[in-house]
């Protein structure tokens, strides 16, 4: 579906409040029932029916009556709430025209509140175009449910924390100026794919810049994967840029070998068959066709200051075994055992995860505060309080969390001291029933 960000304007804090509660409700629910989007979203007098209403005709969420009334977000509602949360933070004032499609994104023109021009990378995982998600990528690690938003969620994330570190590193990247849930934002540079060039003033230079940026990459101990001409961006000086860094791993992945030598494969083919030069090595050295084990000779993979090591990158092994796997220090977390799933998921459409719980709960908390969500104690309480953060947050996952659906009671339920007391007052009540029964059977036999 293409990104229409114009209703936006028109949403109020409301339909916004409803958004987020579906949202918070999706942490443990494929579908989220309806009564739990109100006892999140905690409107008066019933309004989050009239709420979903409205986000239905706009196609923010999806409905389905089938075992149960429920709500998930659909694509679209997702790009608004990021885009919602990126407005506020003045990082994006405007959204402009398409300007890049690609099997696992979109990428729009976007407007900064200075008038900077910049550019929103939306991730899309799950195009029918590219669904091997799961045998293509290791977002998932050892879990077995997912759902595509939220693995779009983790290929923005990583591809954020990769577009910095580079360009912190010397590699030539966009800058990453922020990123929320599925949406990166980056600046924009003057410069087109590889792809769409038809010949070069110095092919020599623009190989050897290649070759250079792959082969140093090697040195911070990261492939890159996916190195080819259409993620090449190439100016008019013919200076590159790299693009797209999601699936990139480390140099101690079992298969990082094979894929650096695809991705040189890929940028030979395409000089030979497109610019009609072909390498040498009297004038690029080993340049003109590096391997792996060449690039990393004589670099210390066990530094800390490793790429891989820092990002947790695919591949990376800190445990010391049989074939070859690096030590970890003492107290570090082999990266295998990161990010179990949270007890209280039920293997559904889960939007978070234990590894970035606390990321994602600050970022709901931002949301619920500027919407202007307080967490509803007492009446009196509630004027003064100034709730809304984490805390009051932390109350809003509880409902979620101790909702099991419906036919389970309230919405609320989950508060033990509470259960517990209404335990023992039916229990109580049924006693004094049996007693009154028992003296009423005796005067009747008597």
């Amino acid at each position: 579906m293409k990104l229409d960000a114009n209703m936006l304007r028109y949403l109020s804090k409301e339909d916004f409040r409803v958004l987020t509660a579906v949202e918070m409700g999706q942490k443990n629910h494929e579908l989220v029932p309806a009564q739990l989007v109100s006892a999140i979203s905690r409107l008066r007098h019933g309004g989050s029916y009239k709420v979903l209403r409205t986000l239905l005709r706009h196609k923010l969420i999806h409905h389905e009556n089938k075992k149960y009334d429920g709500y998930r977000l659909t694509t679209l509602g997702y790009d608004y709430l990021a885009l919602r949360a990126l407005c506020a933070r003045g990082v994006i004032a405007g959204v402009g025209r398409q300007i890049g499609v690609g099997k696992e994104s979109d990428v729009y023109e976007v407007v900064d509140e200075e008038g900077n021009l910049n550019v929103c990378k939306f991730h899309r995982l799950g195009r029918t175009s590219f669904r091997a998600v799961k045998s293509k990528r290791d977002y998932l690690k050892h879990r077995q449910n997912y759902s595509w938003l939220y693995l779009s969620r983790l290929a923005a994330r990583k591809e954020f924390d990769f577009m910095r570190a580079l360009g912190e590193s010397g590699i030539p990247v966009p800058e990453a100026i922020d990123y929320n849930r599925h949406c990166v934002v980056m600046s924009i540079i003057q410069a087109r794919p590889l792809s769409q060039v038809i010949r070069l003033k110095s092919p020599a230079k623009v190989y050897k810049q290649i070759m250079l940026n792959m082969v140093k990459l090697a040195k911070l101990g990261l492939v890159h994967c996916d190195f080819n001409e259409f993620n090449i961006m190439l100016s008019d000086e013919e200076d590159i840029t790299v693009i797209d860094f999601p699936q990139m791993i480390s140099v101690k992945h079992r298969n990082a070998s094979q894929l650096f030598q695809r991705d040189v494969d890929c940028i030979v083919k395409f000089f030979i068959r497109k610019v009609k030069y072909s390498p040498g090595e009297e004038e690029l050295g080993a340049l003109a066709y590096p391997t792996l084990e060449e690039a990393v000779e004589g670099v210390d993979l066990d530094d800390e200051t490793m790429l891989d090591r820092q990002l947790r990158a695919s591949g990376f092994k800190a445990r010391l075994g049989q074939e070859g796997i690096h030590p970890r220090s003492d107290g570090e977390e082999e990266s295998g055992s990161s990010g179990e799933d949270d007890g209280g998921s039920d293997g559904g459409d889960s939007l978070f995860d234990s590894e970035e719980e606390e990321a994602a709960m600050q970022e709901l908390a931002e949301d619920l505060r500027d919407l202007g969500l307080r967490e509803e104690g007492e009446e009196g309480e509630d004027e003064g309080s100034g709730g809304g953060g984490t805390e009051g947050l932390q109350g809003l996952l509880q409902v979620a969390q101790g909702y099991g659906g419906p036919g389970s009671g309230s919405a609320a339920a989950g508060n033990a001291d509470d259960s517990s007391d209404r335990a023992s007052q039916r229990s109580s009540a049924s006693r004094s029933s049996s007693h009154r029964g028992r003296g009423s059977g005796g005067s009747r036999g008597a």
